[in-house]
């Protein structure tokens, strides 16, 4: 099991260059190069891309070489590994001009000079800033473009984010230049606000604060703390409660790990962590931060991996990559940038001997690599998972464990709900969570079972549930656990809080129109790496034309009209519906996450409609001409009512088979599993069959005749019928029917009342999607 960090006892330092200082704090080793990625990066040809790293020593700071090229020189001496303090003097590259650096004490404590990122009036958390500049009496503009005042190196910042202005009176403003992630003033997204003393301004990864004159900019590298506090969620006015009263601190590079029974609140706990549905009562702070307020902001650097895969399975691994990072990153990122941080990651999850591979044909593991790095594209701080090793072998569950624990080391802070106990000794800390959403344990996992009084974790689960008179979370509370793991552990007093606060949706980082061309290319590439789908799309208009050819023969008779009409209903409905029944519902947790972080849902659902609709309407054009073509359709003077009669026909199954395929979006957005579409789809078939008009006598009949009106069979049989004058060729009762008038009147209402159906189904669709969304998401 990791050991908690030791915080140095180095003191704190000041490195000044030309370009600036930077504050060095004793908990981590600041790297010195020309590579961008340094902690500080010096911008000359005699500065090896990595030249030295700068380390906190057990009292002292020692300043080491990276075998650089043109030598580090200390005090006028080239050195390889160096003990440095104030006032020491250091040269890059050569002893005489070289890029120098200059070492200073801290000017002023830290309770001094405090930074509000972290509220340290309310939690008492100091954290040091990155870097301070001397704040000049003009514009300083903030973005990822090299050629900013001040340069941030994060995709989720636009190239040119946002100005800090300052006015002749001495005040100062920040100003949003229109950026894609938004900029953020004490946690509220902002796009002009005048800036008062220690507010903080939010930009990606980056915070910044005016303090004394000065500009201080903190950087979110990861290494964050989370506090829970008296976490509280029910349901039915109050009278179920899912999360009772739970509380327990997570330190920085931890993995976290929160087991218990079924129905315990474990899935609970997650939504209310994430921000997906917060908790009535209490507070979860990010480093100090209220996370709930300044959730619009913090949001941001939270990544979430559910239990299902969040990638499409057809596409590669680079490229379910590539399509997210393309979403997720700001409209100006460039295509080489996307590429290098997809490279990145590809890199760090060990998948590079699988990034050309279908996603499908990974094993359960590796595909759950694949899930976590596309969380990982925008470098969150606090990474969720949901259940990772579900369905996975022991082999497989230790490696993703693993996985996990090497992120955590990187330095994020992991948390994942599970219900395999086969690897919590990779786990820093463990939560458990007993019936009724109580904390039942929090501490080392090794201490877990000896603490319960139980050898195997099967027993300590049985007991949960046969021993529901015993106060678990009592026990845990008077225990000596509970003081030195979570009351001493923590260092941020309590903070009450009502109830939840309402944050709005998040900002869209791409334009309406970027994320639907996005989305086309996508699901495009998706639908054509599935060839079993395409075979399918291809043989289905060939199959249900070569029925109707055979049924109509070369003429539509007394006996062959009726049969011939019907057949093209049953085949646009089959191709319409058959193609998007399935489409939305499994894709349901895809959708789920890319809305949390902006998705768009109408661009979501155009993408569908025109990538659906496009392949629904050349088969409904293949069908037809397959099985029309040639036939004499015994039309009144061999024409329709406006146009050629078959060329009618054919727009009549095309409008037909694509509000066909709106209503299969629409069942698809409806159920909640993948496996009731087929039935339904058949329900459908057969209630089209039945109310298209040619079985039943509908007009007239009170009831049947107002049902049907909701039926796209009904409104397209009759624009057929009214073509050819069905009346005519099969007198009768049910083909008098005023929908099969040979009209133009008629025929053109008929294809309208396809249109408004094709409408109102995407209305209804659009409001049922917005059920499954994160709750922030339907404000």
């Amino acid at each position: 099991m990791a050991e908690w960090p030791v915080a140095s006892t180095a003191p704190e330092l000041v490195l000044e260059t030309e370009t600036g200082s930077t504050v060095m704090s004793p908990g981590r080793d600041y790297h010195v190069g020309r590579d961008p990625l340094s902690d500080i990066v010096i911008d000359d040809a005699r500065v090896s891309w990595h030249h030295a790293v700068l380390r906190p020593d057990d009292g002292h700071w020692t300043l080491e070489d990276e075998q650089s090229t043109n030598g580090t020189y200390a005090d006028g001496r080239r050195i390889r590994e160096w003990e440095v303090g104030p006032g020491t003097v250091i040269r890059f590259g050569s002893p005489g001009d070289g890029p120098s650096a200059v070492l200073s004490g801290r000017p002023a404590p830290a309770a001094d000079r405090p930074s509000v990122v972290s509220m340290p009036a309310r939690t008492g958390t100091f954290r040091q800033p990155s870097s301070v500049m001397r704040l000049p009496a003009r514009t300083v503009r903030i973005g990822r473009a090299g050629d900013n005042d001040i340069v941030v190196d994060d995709l989720i910042v636009s190239r040119h984010h946002a100005e800090l202005r300052s006015d002749p009176d001495g005040s100062h403003e920040i100003v949003d230049l229109d950026s894609h992630n938004g900029t953020y003033l004490n946690g509220r997204a902002v796009t002009r606000a005048l800036l008062g003393p220690r507010d903080v301004v939010g930009i990606g990864h980056s915070a910044f604060c005016l303090v004394d004159g000065e500009l201080q900019e903190y950087v979110d590298t990861g290494e964050v703390s989370l506090d829970v506090q008296e976490l509280t969620v029910a349901v039915d006015h109050g009278r179920r409660i899912l999360l009772d009263r739970v509380s327990f601190p997570v330190g920085e590079k931890c993995l976290l790990a929160v087991v218990g029974p079924s129905g315990a609140g474990k899935s609970t706990l997650l939504n209310a962590l994430t921000g997906q549905r917060p908790a009535e009562h209490g507070t979860v702070l990010y480093d100090g931060r209220d996370l709930y307020r300044d959730y619009a902001e913090l949001r941001q650097r939270i990544g979430l991996v559910p239990q299902d895969d969040i990638l499409h399975v057809q596409l590669t691994v680079r490229s379910a990559l590539t399509y997210a990072a393309e979403l997720r990153f700001p409209e100006d990122t460039a295509k080489a940038e996307r590429r290098q941080r997809v490279d990145e990651v590809i890199r760090e999850l060990g998948l590079e001997q699988r990034a050309e591979q279908p996603v499908h044909s990974l094993s359960g593991g590796q595909r759950k690599r694949v899930s976590v790095a596309l969380e990982l594209l925008t470098k969150p701080s606090l990474l969720f998972l949901d259940e990772p090793t579900s369905g996975l072998d022991p082999g497989m569950d230790r490696s993703v464990m693993n996985m996990l624990r090497g992120l955590a080391d990187d330095g994020r802070t992991v948390i994942v709900v599970t219900h395999s106990v086969l690897s919590l000794d990779v786990c820093d800390r463990l939560l458990v969570l007993a019936p009724g959403g109580r904390t039942a344990y929090f501490g080392p996992p090794g201490d877990a079972l000896g603490f319960f009084g139980f050898e195997e974790w099967p027993e300590a689960f049985e007991a949960f549930e046969r021993d529901t008179g015993r106060d678990w979370a009592g026990e845990y509370r008077a225990s000596s656990y509970h003081r030195k793991y979570i009351v001493n552990s923590s260092a941020q007093p309590v903070l009450p809080r009502s109830g939840p606060v309402a944050a709005a949706p998040p900002p869209r980082p791409r334009s309406w129109g970027a994320q639907f061309s996005t989305l086309v290319r996508r699901y495009t590439a998706a639908l054509a790496a599935d060839r079993t789908f395409l075979a399918i799309m291809i043989a289905l208009p060939f199959v249900m034309g070569a029925m109707v050819r055979a049924v109509a023969g070369h003429k539509l008779t007394v006996d062959t009209a009726t049969d011939v009409l019907l057949l093209l209903c049953v085949g646009g409905v089959l191709a319409g519906s058959a193609n998007a029944v399935r489409e939305l519902v499994k894709e349901r947790v895809i959708y789920q996450r890319e809305r949390a972080v902006g998705l768009s849902r109408s661009a979501y659902v155009m993408s569908k409609v025109v990538v659906l609709g496009t392949v629904t309407v050349l088969q409904a054009i293949v069908l037809t001409q397959v099985g029309l073509a040639g036939v004499d359709l015994n039309a009144p003077g061999g024409e329709g009512v406006l146009m050629p009669p078959l060329l009618e026909i054919t727009v009549a199954v095309a409008v037909l088979s694509f509000t066909a395929m709106m209503l299969g979006l629409l069942i698809s957005a409806l159920v909640r599993k993948e496996e009731v579409t087929m039935p339904l789809l058949v329900l459908l078939t057969v209630v089209q069959v039945v109310f298209c008009g040619t079985l039943l006598k509908l007009n007239g009949v009170p009831g049947l005749e107002q049902v049907a009106w909701l039926v796209p069979s009904r409104w397209a049989l009759g624009a057929m019928a009214g073509t050819v004058e069905l009346h005519r060729i099969v007198p009768g009762t049910l083909t008098a029917d005023p929908f099969f008038r040979h009209s133009a009147g008629v025929w053109l209402r008929n294809m309208v009342m396809l249109v408004v159906l094709s409408v109102v189904f995407g209305c209804v669709l659009s409001r049922l999607l917005r059920r499954h969304e994160p709750a922030v998401m339907r404000k």
